[in-house]
């Protein structure tokens, strides 16, 4: 990506990093980004050994008010032990053999705490749904997407997308077809704990006009959970919807914009002092095309920092 040509966006405000997948994260000064994307970014996450289902606070909204930090900085190639609160308080440490306990006994199921596992061993993330592999097979010719979506939307699946996505009988689903075939062959993308993509980015301006059209809500940044927050200035909307298919440079790491994010039940869920608020989905389901920033794929590993410029390339990337 050439500084010749790229176009000044704006600079980085916020970074986050969630050392446990679905749960409060932390905020940083300067991180490293990887092509698994941030170092430690969900390093762990609760698993049903059972079922092979990794969980997350789509359906088990609790752990959104537990909150989790490292014990030391991760690296690339290791992610350290991690120190979670409990909505009661309780702090219980990763190495623990009460921290499984502990969790299970709050979501109501029995599972327990790993960390993040090589993406070789892709048994440990399939899903063992009947036919999730062939979808994710089928998933993968562009042009069969729009049919497959319309059988999926008309079968059994719909109804636990509805759910997990917190929409209302009367709204409809997201339009899907940009989803990876990953997504339906396994619960995450193997070696990560993501849900699609490394790395989220969300604008400031499109906060700003989120708020502008529900500003009885609180439109506070974490409950986007984005790894980077940028603070597009002068810009007015929600900017980020034209960056698929280009490539951004946050200080000297570069990713290219993937796929709208589009917005499952978590944003209107409770966290720390932020109340539930139905109001937040209802809006982005009715007046931002059910999506709110852009997942990116990491192109040049780098690091980044508060205050960073962040360019946008004029032409998209292949």
């Amino acid at each position: 990506m050439s500084k010749e040509v790229s176009i000044g966006i704006g600079r980085v405000r916020e970074i986050w990093r969630y050392p446990v997948k679905s749960m409060i994260g932390e905020r940083l000064d300067r991180g490293h980004v990887g092509t698994q994307g941030l170092w430690g970014d969900r390093g762990w996450a609760i698993r049903d050994e059972a079922t092979g289902e990794i969980h997350n606070a789509k359906r088990h909204p609790i752990l959104m008010q537990c909150s989790a930090m490292y014990r030391a900085e991760p690296r690339a190639d290791h992610i350290p032990h991690v120190d979670i609160t409990l909505p009661d308080g309780v702090t219980v440490s990763s190495d623990s053999p009460a921290a499984s306990q502990r969790l299970s006994e709050l979501i109501g199921r029995s599972v327990t705490l790993r960390p993040v596992q090589p993406a070789a061993e892709t048994a440990y993330y399939r899903r063992r749904e009947p036919g999730a592999a062939l979808l994710g097979r089928l998933w993968a010719y562009r042009p069969a997407r729009r049919l497959l979506q319309r059988l999926i939307l008309r079968g059994p699946v719909a109804k636990e997308l509805r759910t997990a996505l917190g929409r209302e009988p009367e709204e409809p689903l997201p339009d899907l077809s940009g989803v990876p075939p990953v997504a339906w062959e396994y619960y995450t993308p193997p070696g990560t704990y993501f849900d699609l993509f490394p790395i989220q980015v969300l604008t400031t301006s499109t906060l700003q006009l989120m708020s502008q059209l529900n500003p009885a809500a609180n439109w506070d940044v974490r409950r986007f959970r984005p790894n980077v927050l940028v603070d597009t200035e002068s810009a007015i909307g929600a900017v980020e919807n034209d960056w698929v298919g280009r490539a951004i440079r946050i200080g000297n790491l570069v990713v290219k914009g993937e796929l709208p994010t589009i917005r499952c039940a978590m944003p209107m869920h409770a966290q720390a002092d932020l109340p539930r608020d139905p109001s937040v989905l209802r809006t982005i389901v009715r007046e931002a095309n059910q999506c709110l920033g852009v997942y990116a794929s990491v192109i040049e590993a780098g690091s980044i920092g508060t205050g960073d410029p962040v360019e946008l390339a004029p032409h998209s990337v292949t």
